[in-house]
């Protein structure tokens, strides 16, 4: 009985396998005949190379521009392959440790600008400022790049040199950066007067959640009376992250929306509220973005806070990174997300409750005077 019983097992696995394999087969068959004069066209290009091409070329360099190249193809500047390098630095920021010179870069009108500069790193030293359109990238234009590749040209091991060019009121400067490894703060906290709690978010790193939960625990427990939560120049990050944290800000329910291209919708929700019990004002700007977007927005749709500053920067897109043999991984935009309210901010941004320009030449915070100014008044009410 045994005996017939494997038997039984072996027939019914080799027939799977036929069955996959049969698949396989008939997908790749069917693939090439629709792309037939694509594929050749891509073995011409591939024979033309090895034959004529000055420079013996490796059949997997060759195969690896060709991978890159489709993703390229999408015109998408969150969309990139990376290579096993890129792959690793890439993990490196998000976990939130990197080598480099200091700064946040996101698109905005298809130029890579300069979301924010971190205090106490050598671009800060240099002189790099907030709003400079990074020009090049040690002599290489950043229109040949996608924003990936641009900032990891910046990265690099601590004590090497890099040339970052900028523009800035029409005109080019250049700066010589020496580069240094770079802690990010993800969250940092204080207590102001009043009792007003500040809690100051500067990337959606993988353990920002916990970092952020210990830091709100200490403020709560110097018997703090209302809260500023800083998501200016926040670029965003780990969307699990933004919301693992919804719980501390908003009742259980709906966080956001995920819609993929076939309108299936993914909801995203906060399940055990420990939401805190005092007043609350969100600091955004147009350096706030991504999750950065997807906490405030919430916020604002339930209104259970007010939104202090200027429009945030409009980036409602969802990217995963799948990883690929070889350690190598594709970033690519699968999805966009809606607020609670299923408002579309892709390119829109978020609107402040309350508009409060600030300029290089205001001498003090006047989007966190506003902030405290509004809390107090919140303060007041029984």
């Amino acid at each position: 009985m045994i005996l017939v019983g494997n038997r039984k097992i072996f027939r019914n696995i080799w027939l799977v396998l036929v069955i996959i394999s049969f698949s396989v087969t008939f997908l790749m068959g069917a693939f090439l005949v629709t792309n037939y004069q694509n594929v050749t066209k891509m073995l011409q290009v591939a024979t033309i190379i090895k034959m004529q091409y000055l420079e013996d070329v490796p059949l997997k360099q060759m195969l690896g521009g060709a991978v890159r190249g489709m993703v390229e193809s999408l015109h998408d500047p969150y969309s990139v392959y990376m290579d096993q390098k890129e792959y690793q630095e890439f993990t490196q920021h998000i976990e939130g440790s990197i080598g480099g010179i200091g700064v946040s870069v996101g698109v905005k009108e298809s130029k890579f600008v300069v979301f924010s500069v971190i205090q106490e790193t050598p671009a800060a030293r240099a002189g790099l400022q907030k709003g400079d359109v990074i020009y090049k990238v040690n002599e290489k234009l950043t229109s040949d790049m996608d924003i990936d590749e641009t900032v990891n040209q910046m990265r690099g091991e601590p004590g090497t040199q890099v040339q970052v060019s900028v523009l800035r009121e029409g005109a080019i400067k250049e700066f010589t950066i020496i580069r240094d490894v770079i802690n990010v703060p993800t969250v940092e906290s204080e207590v102001l007067d009043d009792h007003i709690g500040y809690l100051q978010l500067n990337l959606f790193a993988s353990n920002s959640d916990e970092a952020l939960a210990s830091h709100l625990q200490k403020l709560l427990q110097k018997n703090i009376k209302g809260l500023v939560l800083d998501l200016r120049d926040n670029p965003g990050g780990d969307l699990a992250s933004a919301v693992n944290m919804a719980k501390y800000f908003l009742p259980e329910g709906p966080v956001v929306y995920i819609v993929d291209k076939n309108g299936q919708t993914e909801t995203m929700k906060n399940m055990v509220s420990e939401k805190i019990a005092i007043p609350l004002v969100v600091l955004i700007n147009g350096g706030s973005a991504s999750a950065s977007e997807v906490l405030a927005g919430a916020i604002k749709d339930l209104q259970v806070g007010i939104l202090v500053g200027e429009k945030s920067f409009g980036k409602a897109l969802v990217q995963v990174l799948v990883p690929m043999p070889g350690g190598d991984a594709i970033k690519l935009t699968t999805a966009k997300y809606l607020t609670p309210n299923k408002v579309d901010i892709q390119a829109e941004g978020i609107h402040p409750d309350i508009e409060v320009i600030l300029t290089a030449e205001d001498k003090e915070d006047t989007q966190l005077k506003k902030a405290i100014e509004v809390l107090q008044e919140q303060m007041k009410k029984p």
